[in-house]
């Protein structure tokens, strides 16, 4: 690889840096090539990609954006996989390659800006889906409101069941 190529490499992850939401370092060791491509196809699937470049060229890449944290997290053969979309769904992906066994492990990452351990995105990776989280969040707004509405409809329902309870106690007494 000549001095322009690496230049666009670099270039070119700088750029797909600053798109992505989330990148994690993970060793690769030992994939055959339908394990790779199985493992490229289930990140796509989440708006995801594995890009594997030496790790001078990657650090050049990292240089001062917010992903510069990774930096203690390469050497050796590592792979840079990073996700465009929901960080959630990557690191549930992420976490599905452990199947994969000591073949591929991850080593850790950075979400935006803040740097992640192994054990944080695997933590990510047990959150609910995002519809669940929203649908959590709208019911704890609403239950403010809803208490409120019970709250003021409390006192017409007490002289509703006073009223009831008159007009069958005097039913009971006029029966009798």
């Amino acid at each position: 690889m000549n001095k322009t190529e690496k230049s666009a490499l670099v270039a070119e992850l700088a750029e797909n840096l600053g798109r992505a939401r989330i990148a994690v370092v993970s060793e690769y060791q030992g994939l055959t090539a339908g394990e790779s491509d199985e493992m490229r196809r289930k990140l796509r699937a989440v708006r995801g990609e594995f890009r594997v470049a030496k790790n001078t060229l990657v650090r050049l890449a990292i240089k001062d954006t917010g992903f510069a944290a990774l930096d203690g997290h390469l050497g050796g053969p590592v792979g840079l996989i990073l996700s465009y979309a929901d960080p959630v769904e990557l690191a549930k992906t992420v976490n599905s390659l452990k199947d994969l066994g000591a073949k591929f492990k991850v080593r850790g990452g950075v979400l935006d800006g803040k740097p992640l351990s192994a054990d944080e995105i695997n933590a990510l990776a047990e959150l609910p889906p995002r519809e669940v989280i929203f649908a959590q969040l709208l019911g704890l707004l609403q239950a403010p409101a809803t208490r409120l509405a019970r709250l003021l409809n409390e006192p017409g329902s007490a002289l509703a069941r006073l009223v009831d309870a008159a007009g069958r106690k005097a039913g009971a007494a006029a029966g009798a």
